[in-house]
């Protein structure tokens, strides 16, 4: 819910392209060995998506798209909710090699899980792909890792989310028209999955080249929910008294709300808050209430567009032998109160 290496090449995915309608891109050859030594399968595919979180909008998401282009390919797939539980990522792959998956697409709910889902994917000769967050075969950190290690992935860039975000909240902060001195931003996220890194380091360097004065920022650590975010802005809130006016970005829409919230019922005013989420699940959820809200935008990532890219890919891996791009990427949008409904934002 990976700072992932840079790369110096995009590949654009024209086979995908063609395939899903995205702006899919590739950033190179799949790591030597992370995807098991599956072989080719001549009969019906059979996979198991397991994703963390799998009751969040995006996940629901997700999965819809994955069961879409499954029923569209021929393909037999088993989707699994982790929740937040590692323990459980390790035996629900077993349950899925037990049940004769020839592959496995995974949203680990921690990365510290990657090496042993790897070596038993690679046991069984099942092929291995994860979706969203990354997972390294050789340590429990993907920041740590040598990009020739790292499992291939489908997703979002993190770097060009993030720096969509910062750019984004440079624009409220100067149409706000606050003074620096009594700004915040304010960046909001799980500090031990890369991804999130690579977001918030992005929206970071986004809104210092933007924002055209610089603005003192606070990193809050969050377990990425919105009650957890919610608790730590709060914190947050009340050691910074002298705070007019704060900014906030975060890994996902979760901690953007939460910690909207969080400054709302401190009695921060919403013209005083720029908010800007990455998601727009949730954010959409505050502008169809039609109420005054610090959550000014939102980047929207559609999750069923990764779930049909990733079991396209793992169907081309199995059916037609062609090797998975390190990563591959969906496209992304900008959205706000006056947009979010034309751009084809699902708000439940």
């Amino acid at each position: 819910m990976r700072a992932f290496p840079s790369r110096p090449t995009r590949l654009v995915l024209t086979g995908l392209v063609a395939a899903l309608g995205l702006t899919g891109c590739s950033t190179g050859q799949a790591p030597s060995g992370s995807t098991g030594d599956a072989k080719v399968v001549e009969g019906k595919i059979s996979l198991t998506y397991l994703q963390k979180q799998g009751d969040q909008e995006y996940f629901i998401g997700e999965a819809a798209g994955a069961k879409e282009k499954a029923a569209q390919l021929g393909i037999d797939l088993q989707v699994v909710n982790l929740g937040n539980d590692a323990n459980k990522t390790v035996s629900e792959v077993q349950a899925a090699i037990a049940r004769k998956s020839n592959g496995l697409i995974v949203v680990v709910p921690d990365p510290a899980v990657g090496p042993q889902v790897v070596q038993t994917a690679k046991d069984a000769k099942v092929a291995l792909l994860t979706s969203d967050d990354q997972i390294c075969t050789t340590g429990p950190d993907p920041a740590a890792c040598g990009k020739s290690d790292l499992v291939p992935r489908i997703g979002f860039s993190g770097a060009q989310m993030g720096g969509e975000v910062g750019k984004r909240a440079a624009e409220e902060f100067k149409k706000a028209g606050w003074k620096p001195a009594e700004t915040r931003t304010l960046s909001a996220w799980k500090q031990d999955v890369t991804v999130c890194g690579d977001r918030v380091k992005a929206a970071k360097a986004a809104f210092a080249a933007d924002a055209g004065a610089a603005v003192e920022n606070i990193d809050v650590a969050t377990d990425n929910t919105p009650t957890g975010a919610q608790d730590k802005v709060a914190a947050t809130v009340t050691a910074n008294p002298g705070v007019k006016h704060w900014v906030i970005w975060g890994c996902n829409d979760e901690n953007v709300q939460g910690g909207v919230t969080a400054l709302q019922n401190a009695g921060i005013d919403a013209k005083d808050i720029a908010g800007v989420g990455l998601g727009a699940y949730l954010a959409c959820k505050d502008w169809q209430s039609g109420k005054p809200t610090g959550m000014k935008a939102a980047l929207f990532i559609n999750g069923a567009d990764v779930g049909a890219l990733a079991v396209q890919t793992m169907y081309d891996r199995l059916k037609n032998a062609k090797a998975f791009p390190a990563e591959a990427f969906a496209s992304t949008k900008m959205v706000d109160a006056a947009t979010w409904r034309s751009s084809g934002v699902t708000c439940s």
